[in-house]
């Protein structure tokens, strides 16, 4: 009997898409996080890398702790989310309405997506000698480095949401007598609302991974500049604090994201059924 259960929970657990509970989740979380400590530990508290590279867990808990007292930290997490998200809502600004229109019209399409397509394998940082011109080292300068990282990917990917929406449920909208710009407003968009929040939340994710790359445009402030002025005094611990930061300050951009993701998912499902029933 005994077997008999573990065999099923092995198939569970390795099958393709399939179901595991919930402290089957948590437990792989747990696991992977004791690996990476032990790991870490292993390699500074055992002098395989020296402490000036590699500092220990506790030196960096440490200087976390100093840093959540010093109201220096606190503006440098202040400026860097205002910089993260300055240029991920002009992105949205701009990219979405477009990529809506991209993934909609066929002409739209057309002058839109190459272009685009070109643009979007281009480095946001070969563009900050022209920023630099254009928009001096200003706050702008930065917000702009994280709009061009964010912007062309976004449009793309919310045309491709916007394609990804049944043709059959538009047609069927314009058999009930809709017109034109009532499906794309009753119909294409609120269908569309999902995927585009999911598309939103990798964005997010993107915007931090180029604010250090923001922060190089002259800055005094910001996270990404504590963490090149850490690097010039070697100051690792520091260098780890700064990393840290901003991936709590990601994962909790993500967290609100998906909070309200589940909620237009929810909200689309329930208007499908009534609109069933």
């Amino acid at each position: 009997m005994d077997t008999m259960v573990k065999k099923r929970r092995k198939s569970t657990l390795f099958a393709i898409r399939g179901d595991i509970s919930r402290r089957t989740y948590t437990s792989g979380v747990v696991l992977v996080v004791v690996i990476a400590m032990l790991f870490w530990s292993v390699l500074s508290y055992g002098d395989f890398v020296n402490r000036t590279f590699l500092p220990t867990p506790d030196q960096v808990l440490r200087q976390f702790a100093i840093q959540l007292q010093s109201s220096i930290f606190w503006n440098h997490v202040g400026i860097s989310i205002f910089r993260v998200g300055a240029g991920f809502l002009l992105a949205c600004l701009l990219g979405i309405p477009l990529g809506i229109m991209a993934g909609t019209f066929r002409f739209a399409e057309a002058l839109l997506v190459p272009p685009t397509e070109f643009i979007r394998y281009m480095p946001a940082t070969a563009f900050i000698p022209l920023i630099m011109v254009w928009a001096g080292i200003g706050e702008w300068a930065k917000v702009i480095v994280i709009f061009i990282g964010c912007f062309f990917q976004l449009m793309l990917m919310v045309a491709d949401n916007t394609r990804s929406v049944s043709n059959d449920l538009l047609q069927t909208s314009y058999t009930l007598g809709a017109n034109r710009w009532q499906v794309i407003e009753r119909v294409l968009i609120p269908a569309l609302l999902p995927d585009l929040m999911n598309t939103m939340r990798l964005i997010i994710g993107w915007a931090w991974t180029y604010l250090v790359v923001a922060e190089l445009v002259a800055a005094s402030s910001g996270l990404g500049f504590s963490i090149m002025k850490a690097q010039r005094f070697l100051n690792t611990d520091q260098i780890f604090v700064g990393i840290i930061a901003i991936g709590l300050l990601g994962l909790l951009t993500d967290r609100n994201l998906l909070i309200v993701t589940a909620d237009f998912s929810r909200g689309w499902k329930e208007g499908v059924k009534c609109c069933v029933l």
